[in-house]
Parts: C-alpha cells; sequence; structure tokens
C-alpha cells in the first residue's frame, strides 16, 4: 500500500532521533479497530513488530487478544502518536515526536473508512482525540458511553502504582471496554 510505504520511508525528524527513524505501525483499509498509543519504545524500535513487549502482553490481555488477531490488519489497525523511538528521559521513554501526527494522522483516519472502535492509550493520544481533561476520568467516561472511542491507561508495569490506586479499572471498566469492543467487531 502506498501510504504505508511513504510512512515507513519518513525521516522528518531523523535528525532529533536518538537511533535514527524506524516508523512503527500497521493498518489497513479493512481495519474495524484502531489502537493509538503513544510510540514505539526501544524494544518495538529493535523487532519493528508494535507493542513487541511486556506493554503489549498486557495490553492484549486487558483486550482479550491473541497475538494472532492483534496484529491482523484485518482486524487491527496500530498507528502510535509518534512513529519512532523517542529515546530515553528522565523518568521512561521521552514523549512521542510532535511531528508524526502533525503530517501523518489526518491522512490515515481519512484512509481508515472502516473503523468501528477508537482505542486510545495513555493520555498523548487521548489529548489528541478527546481535547484535554484528567486520563482517569476520561477512562471512565469513555468505559460508558456509547461513543466510538475508549479510553486505556498505559499498561506499561510503569504503570502498576495507578492500577493498585484504581481497581475499578480492571474489575469494572474492563468489562464495559470489551463489551464495546466486542460490538465494534461484530458490526465490521
Amino acid at each position: 500500500m502506498k501510504l504505508l510505504k511513504e510512512i515507513k520511508t519518513c525521516n522528518l525528524c531523523a535528525d532529533v532521533l536518538p537511533l535514527g527513524p524506524r516508523p512503527v505501525l500497521q493498518f489497513s483499509k479493512d481495519s474495524p479497530l484502531l489502537l493509538v498509543g503513544q510510540a514505539p519504545g526501544l524494544k518495538v524500535h529493535e523487532t519493528g513488530r508494535p507493542w513487541n513487549d511486556a506493554s503489549g502482553i498486557r495490553l492484549r490481555q486487558w483486550l482479550l487478544m491473541n497475538e494472532d488477531d492483534f496484529y491482523s490488519t484485518k482486524k487491527m489497525a496500530i498507528v502510535p502518536m509518534g512513529f519512532c523511538y523517542p529515546g530515553r528521559g528522565a523518568s521512561g521513554d521521552n514523549p512521542p515526536r510532535p511531528e508524526c501526527s502533525v503530517r501523518w494522522m489526518d491522512i490515515i483516519l481519512s484512509y481508515l473508512q472502516n473503523i468501528q472502535l477508537t482505542i486510545l492509550v495513555g493520555s498523548y493520544s487521548t489529548e489528541y482525540f478527546l481535547g484535554s481533561g484528567k486520563l482517569t476520568d476520561k477512562i471512565r467516561e469513555y468505559a460508558r458511553n456509547d461513543s466510538p472511542f475508549v479510553v486505556l491507561p498505559h499498561p506499561s508495569p510503569r504503570n502498576n502504582i495507578w492500577l493498585a490506586k484504581n481497581q475499578w479499572f480492571e474489575k469494572e471498566d474492563l468489562v464495559l471496554i470489551r463489551k464495546k469492543l466486542d460490538r465494534a467487531q461484530l458490526s465490521a
């Protein structure tokens, strides 16, 4: 597909990426689900496979998806806010580079005509799609409403403290989110 090939050769921010550009994303026109996260971590950069790390394992568990379905573009488009590894910061990876979403997001969204549900992971994607506000509030609100969005906290092991403080997420909201996910896949 021409668009994906063009994105994979993007070098818009090559001069500021510590390991150089390696866009990691997947999509097709048929994808009924869109997953939008932050940016690839180091392991994902090295392997070129999205969510190929501990965060991805937890994310697939939350969504009750096996690897075959998760990585099938017939089922899931995976488009992060930043396509390349942004490097390490003081408390984890740096934020996603803004150039990707500015240059590519609208083009990708207009290409994806079959999206039934958009899964937003973390604050960067949530702010981009739903505006500013407290992430915890948005997680609860979008699990319970009929919008074509759900909001998830980042599944990183670094987020275990948030998960321990907000046990309602895994006990209550994941049940609702999984129902929205099932409905979206059935209507695709």
